[in-house]
């Protein structure tokens, strides 16, 4: 069920302001009344007591709640170290402590705030269920900041770890050692950036509508954010978006990445059969790093209409001796190397062999395993918009849409929270509308005009999805032939062309193109289009 947030924060208001320090349901109020506060908790904070599971003494105060789970945000931040393995494990130590994650925001790397005479910091945020009460969870949060590190020091200083309690269901708390809402997220862009990527710009329910309403303001923490700047201030005022990839973080806002495929199969749709032979695969490798290729993506199955489906084993016979003898060469240096699979352990057999990205033209709907893999392995995944399979995906079903665009972006976000559900955290996607897969002509072309659009649509359920890079993947496709009249796949490059520039105009931040040379221009005139069109709206 979704709430209209304005109707929302109205009715949440006199509740709030009226004095109630522990916050409100407010599931009434689709009948029309003012929520009434469920619990009057007295903050005193009692002596020491042992925390059974850690075996040290924590504070509690003497808050109740009940069994069920309660809907919690945490902040992350970390300057210390492996920064992004820091989050890693924080994550890993958060389940095994009984939490369930079920949302995180992006990337951010900030720079230091209060003492600025530090490295840099990488900040996210996560949404997820516990039955800790409030008191208990910090006290695990504290001892999972110790497992990693942490130490007493300067506050606000260098650390491996940070974590912090933005929001704890219904509740506001205020003891000695603990409040929430945190005091300082109004006024710290690097907390709010990943806090509103875990909000849809729809309410959804009853606990984020009482998130909203801790803002006193008409559109809740969207006001907030608004008024330190809002998605202005990122790539900007010491705060941008990243994605890890090996060991850089990738900013996608500087320029649109170029990804050229290299197809290990005897019967792709454009260049089957022209890269079985491992030295031709090696010699065609080289000629896309020299066209200036960003990503190499591999494969070794064909996905293309009607594809007969290949084995593990066939798969990897195939991609396991062209991927060794890549990783070899010194042209490799530098190259995202991408492997397209939709197989868990075709995926997990090439990422242990050198390979960056994963590449599931599926999503994880033909092998599940994969999602968890991934997960585990901590590389990027790339999840695309497919219905059933290459065998079925262009039958009369599959191509039955109402609205394309909030179709593909409803069952795209589907995936996205599959994968972030099975352990691969948000900052770790790209998305890939699927252009050729169950889709017919109008369909691709209305997909690459409105890109924006489906963004907007994936918007509504999520802020921190609808910034996740974007994949288009027209190169050669048969709806290009048909609006230009080419039977011949490779003439129809140019009509390539146009069509990864209308993506990039559109937000793609990834094209995957045959013909690296073309996509390398067309992405240059694309990133210089745009630049000027950023330009002028800010006259």
């Amino acid at each position: 069920m979704m709430f209209n947030i304005k109707k929302a924060i109205k009715e949440m208001l006199p509740v709030v302001k009226s004095g109630f320090t522990f916050g409100v349901p407010i599931s009434n109020y689709s009948h029309g009344r003012n929520p009434k506060p469920v619990l009057s908790i007295k903050s005193s904070v009692k002596p020491f007591k042992l925390f059974p599971s850690l075996g040290r003494p924590i504070s509690s105060s003497s808050i109740q709640v009940q069994s069920t789970d309660q809907e919690i945000v945490i902040a992350l931040g970390s300057n210390v170290g492996n920064r992004i393995q820091n989050f890693n494990e924080a994550l890993q130590l958060m389940k095994n402590y009984g939490m369930t994650v079920t949302r995180h925001g992006c990337l951010y790397e900030t720079e230091p705030a209060y003492v600025t005479d530090q490295p840099k910091f990488l900040n996210s945020a996560i949404r997820g269920t516990t039955k800790l009460k409030p008191h208990d969870l910090l006290a695990v949060l504290k001892r999972i900041e110790a497992e990693l590190g942490r130490t007493s020091g300067i506050r606000y200083g260098p650390r491996p770890i940070d974590l912090d309690i933005l929001f704890y269901g219904h509740l506001r708390v205020n003891s000695d050692v603990l409040t929430v809402p945190h005091e300082r997220i109004w006024e710290r862009p690097f907390v709010l950036a990943p806090l509103i990527d875990l909000l849809g710009s729809c309410v959804e329910n009853d606990t984020v509508a009482t998130w909203h309403s801790f803002a006193n303001c008409q559109n809740g923490l969207f006001d907030i954010w608004d008024k330190l700047g809002g998605e202005s201030l990122i790539g900007k005022e010491g705060i941008k978006r990243v994605l890890p990839l090996g060991d850089q973080l990738v900013d996608w806002s500087k320029k649109t990445h170029v990804m050229g495929i290299l197809n290990l199969t005897p019967d792709s749709f454009s260049d089957g059969g022209m890269f079985l032979e491992v030295d031709d695969a090696v010699s065609h490798f080289r000629s896309l790093v020299s066209e200036g290729t960003d990503i190499v993506d591999i494969g070794a199955q064909s996905t293309r209409p009607f594809a007969e489906r290949l084995t593990v084993d066939q798969e990897l016979d195939r991609l396991i001796p062209v991927l060794d003898e890549i990783i070899k060469i010194p042209e490799s240096k530098g190259i995202i190397l991408s492997v397209d699979t939709f197989y868990a352990d075709v995926a997990a057999e090439a990422v242990n062999r050198g390979v960056h990205v994963v590449n599931d033209v599926s999503g994880g709907t033909l092998d599940p395993k994969i999602l968890s893999v991934v997960a585990d392995l901590g590389v990027p995944f790339i999840t695309m918009h497919m219905r059933g399979d290459p065998s079925t995906m262009q039958n009369c079903n599959n191509l039955h849409y109402g609205d394309v665009c909030k179709e593909v972006a409803s069952e795209l976000y589907q995936r996205l929270c599959a994968a972030e559900l099975a352990g691969i955290p948000l900052w770790r996607i790209v998305a890939d509308p699927g252009i050729g897969f169950s889709k017919n002509t109008e369909h691709n072309i209305e997909l690459i005009s409105n890109l924006p659009i489906v963004r907007r649509e994936i918007e509504k359920f999520s802020l921190g999805a609808s910034h996740v890079p974007f994949l288009v993947g027209p190169s050669r496709k048969r709806f290009l032939g048909e609006i230009c009249g080419k039977h011949d796949p490779v003439a129809r490059d140019p009509a390539t062309v146009a069509a990864v520039t209308g993506g990039i105009l559109g937000g793609a931040n990834v094209v995957r193109v045959h013909n690296v040379g073309f996509g390398v221009d067309a992405a240059k005139v694309g990133d210089a289009l745009l630049k000027h069109r950023r330009k002028a709206d800010n006259y």
